[in-house]
């Protein structure tokens, strides 16, 4: 096994998920699923609070450095000032929730929960006076941020490349951390990118452990360590006889 560079295995804490394998392709498709059952929620929530008159979007949004405001950051993100905001957030946040939760069910709900939390702190610490915050664009931002920097983090060939497809796909909606466009919560977004950055580094897949070798490796008078000769397991050499492979050390540093 190689020790350095990509590695094509996933190696979750939850699944042994490979690359191009059946399992892996199905964890796709089930997170893709669950994204999809989850977005007409969104859409449900946005037809009550129209139904009542923005009630919810008062009530459970992010109002900066009031204390009645700290629950917003439950609240928000699942909270949309209209319609049109919940259909620019649908189809981003369909697509990275996808991939973050891919294979990796419980880390997805702590990384998803991190964002939100960071994302809303921020918010209502720096956001403006008299205003109130609601939208799920801080979490999709700490999506992105998450799934860009997690290849460079795990080093699979697999996070790499969606690493690179959602810098494509939305590394031009990066701008949208700036200062610039009135009504948009500029600080939501940052403070989720940057909590994606550091959750990709906090929640990262373990390495998947490497099988210890075989023989004791003792170091000999020679400065070498001993080498082993496999044989097979075959009667009359004392060496076993269930047929699987035996190990026989030998002086190291000797010439046969």
């Amino acid at each position: 096994m190689a020790t350095g560079g990509l590695r094509t295995d996933t190696a979750t804490g939850d699944e042994r998920l490979r690359f191009g394998t059946e399992p892996f392709y199905a964890s796709i498709g089930r997170a893709f699923l669950a994204m999809c059952a989850f977005i007409p929620v969104l859409w449900g929530i946005e037809g009550l609070d129209t139904l009542f008159g923005g009630a919810l979007d008062r009530a459970g949004g992010i109002a900066p450095r009031n204390l009645t405001g700290l629950d917003g950051i439950v609240f928000a993100p699942l909270l949309h000032a209209s319609f049109t905001h919940v259909l620019a957030n649908s189809v981003p946040l369909l697509l990275l929730g996808t991939f973050v939760l891919a294979g990796q069910t419980k880390r997805f709900f702590l990384i998803t929960a991190f964002i939100a939390v960071v994302s809303g702190l921020t918010v209502w610490v720096f956001g403006p006076s008299n205003s109130i915050t609601v939208g799920a664009s801080g979490v999709i931002f700490g999506y992105l941020g998450y799934l860009l920097l997690r290849g460079l983090v795990e080093r699979r060939w697999w996070s790499l490349g969606i690493s690179l497809l959602m810098g494509l796909l939305f590394g031009w909606q990066l701008s949208g951390i700036l200062p610039g466009e009135e009504h948009v919560s500029w600080q939501g977004h940052l403070g989720g990118f940057l909590a994606g950055l550091v959750a990709a580094i906090l929640f990262r897949q373990p390495r998947a452990r490497r099988p210890k070798p075989t023989g004791t490796g003792s170091t000999t008078g020679l400065g070498g360590s001993s080498p082993t000769l496999t044989l097979p397991g075959v009667d009359g050499l004392g060496l076993g006889k269930t047929g699987s492979d035996r190990t026989v050390e030998m002086p190291g540093g000797t010439s046969p």
